[in-house]
């Protein structure tokens, strides 16, 4: 069994850098589409983030490139900032052994410094489909001499709906191209793009359960939409990770969560679509260097994110999907590391995460976290079926809305103040005010006969 990178047919100068980054064995995807690609073949591979796809593509790229002509010959598209940024710091750590000329093009950065060193002959460029195309549409960059072309998360592109902007990306390219699709599914979108724009490819697949189940414990934890905050809170606190993601669903719940970590004294920053992209890259900066402990993002904004040290992932938010719930979890357990995912589910998230279980084929160890809130609930089920007069003979609750809306209700509310005699009855008060009222009027009447005489 091949159990190196040369007899793959990477040389000796990658294989060298490699190894400086203790990486010796190449892994299951690396096995199955290095050759292929070194031969030149089109090849379409199903593997999540974390199996070592970036370099099952970069390595071939690098050996292909041919430095003594000043043209663009290899070109990734990815969906999102984040990863283009991955992919270049990659491709940099094997500059020493190939000095390959490199660009990443993506939105929030200066255009004219792009520009600049377009003209300064590129080999390879790491792109957005956005900022790719402002390129086109401003003439500044050509891929009509392109060699190589990668599609990395291709599902994603198809999901956040670029993959129009790809395939006129494609359109641009040369047609004796190489090119390679890397994508954690293969939709029928993927296939049908595939089989327009790729020849006689190859697939190959590398089967989720063997990233996720290894090196990962998975957790749930049962609680309530009320109690998730503090559940995490506290979980944090048993656990103490050394560094951690939190998955939220939306922008909005990942900016607030972050500030409730924030005031609760946790070193924590957020990361979505709504910073602009030097916060991005600030965040994602100070997270690598570990200035941040605890990072809240969504899932585009941290998708294809491949960053050392991450022993937990806490999904807040339950996934809409097992390969979500794949790709979050692959934050962690990473270079044959343990780690830790743990997610929050309420009542209403219980039928996901039993198809999640269902599909990954285990059933997480679940711990419910919200005793208190149904002692509560078990409380108020139990007050309710009482008598009204056992009811307001309890001590003051802490919600109002337990007593009534009507003025009687709240007249009737017991004080708590030591152990004073019994108040006379309503029937005593009433009979006693009718007593009072009918001697008045009694008392007038006699008043205004003698006043006559």
């Amino acid at each position: 069994m091949t159990n190196d990178f040369i007899s793959l047919g990477i040389d000796k100068r990658l294989q060298h850098v490699l190894n400086k980054h203790r990486i010796s064995k190449p892994t299951p995807i690396q096995m199955q589409t290095i050759p292929a690609l070194l031969e030149g073949r089109d090849v379409i591979a199903q593997a999540q983030t974390g199996t070592g796809k970036t370099l099952a593509f970069l390595l071939p790229m690098m050996q292909e490139i041919d430095t003594s002509k000043p043209f663009i010959q290899g070109l990734i598209i990815t969906p999102t900032r984040e990863l283009a940024i991955q992919i270049t710091a990659e491709l940099k750590k094997l500059i020493p052994a190939k000095q390959v000329n490199i660009l990443a093009a993506y939105g929030g950065q200066d255009v004219v410094k792009q520009i600049n060193k377009l003209r300064k002959g590129i080999h390879i460029v790491i792109g957005t489909p956005g900022r790719l195309l402002d390129h086109l549409g401003r003439k500044t960059i050509d891929f009509s001499q392109l060699k190589m072309l990668v599609l990395d998360e291709a599902d994603q592109m198809l999901h956040m709906g670029f993959l129009q902007e790809v395939e006129e990306i494609i359109s641009k390219t040369s047609k004796d191209r190489q090119t390679m699709c890397f994508s954690a599914t293969i939709p029928k979108e993927i296939r049908s793009l595939a089989s327009r724009y790729m020849k006689q490819a190859i697939y190959t697949q590398v089967a989720s359960s063997n990233i996720t189940l290894e090196e990962i414990k998975q957790m749930a934890i049962e609680t309530t939409d009320r109690g998730k905050q503090k559940a995490l809170f506290d979980i944090i606190d048993e656990y103490k990770p050394f560094m951690a993601i939190i998955f939220c669903r939306t922008k909005r719940r990942a900016s607030a969560l972050n500030e409730a970590l924030k005031n609760q004294g946790y070193n924590s920053d957020e990361l979505h679509g709504d910073l602009s992209q030097a916060k991005r890259e600030r965040v994602m900066k100070a997270f690598r260097d570990t200035k941040i402990q605890y990072l809240v993002a969504t899932d585009v904004a941290a998708r294809g994110l491949d960053i050392e040290g991450i022993t937990h992932v806490f999904n807040y938010d339950i996934p809409q999907d097992t390969e979500s719930y794949i790709h979050r979890i692959g934050r962690t357990g990473r270079a044959k590391q343990s780690g830790i995912a743990i997610t929050f589910i309420t009542p209403k998230d219980k039928g996901m995460m039993k198809t999640i279980e269902t599909e990954i084929k285990i059933t997480l160890e679940k711990r419910a976290m919200s005793k208190e809130q149904d002692e509560e609930k078990k409380y108020r089920i139990n007050t309710s079926k009482e008598p009204r007069e056992r009811k307001q003979s309890r001590s003051k609750p802490t919600d109002k809305k337990s007593f009534g809306d009507n003025k009687d209700s709240r007249k009737n509310k017991p004080k708590e103040r030591g152990n004073k005699p019994k108040r006379k009855s309503r029937e005593t008060e009433n009979t006693n005010t009718t007593k009072r009222t009918a001697t008045q009027r009694t008392d007038k009447k006699y008043s205004k006969k003698t006043s006559r005489r």
